[in-house]
């Protein structure tokens, strides 16, 4: 299949298609006598399972090492657990940063009761050290 049929069918544009190719998450296809890229319904998993992975926000590095050891299915998972752990906790301290975050734009949120901007607590407060 043409690489505007794999891009409908796994829901990736073409060039991103194109960049996993590049980045080595996507073997290179072969090609077509007029040039164009020729893709197997193995793509389509693939893609799939890079889709996937870029929704988890996993790095693609990491996904690298989890497209190579999905060739060794005798190997043991111990790559994919930590990969997975280290994800996991990438998330729960973006989670307390946000939350922090929120924090801090609440009390500006309601620090100013002035209507005009030279009075303004939000602005002084951003202004402060």
């Amino acid at each position: 299949m043409k690489i505007s049929e794999l891009a409908t069918k796994t829901r990736v544009p073409a060039k991103t298609i194109r960049y996993y190719e590049t980045a080595g998450l996507l073997s290179t296809p072969l090609r077509e006598a007029n040039g164009y890229r020729c893709y197997s319904t193995d793509d389509i998993d693939t893609l799939i399972f890079i889709r996937r992975c870029r929704e988890l926000n996993i790095p693609i590095d990491e996904i690298k090492q989890l497209v190579a050891v999905q060739r060794k299915p005798e190997a043991s998972c111990d790559t994919v657990d930590n990969i997975i752990a280290e994800q996991l906790a990438r998330v729960r301290q973006t989670q307390q940063e946000l939350a922090q975050l929120e924090q801090a734009l609440a009390m500006l949120a309601t620090s100013c009761s002035h209507k005009q901007v030279q009075n303004c607590a939000i602005l002084q407060s951003l202004k402060a050290d």
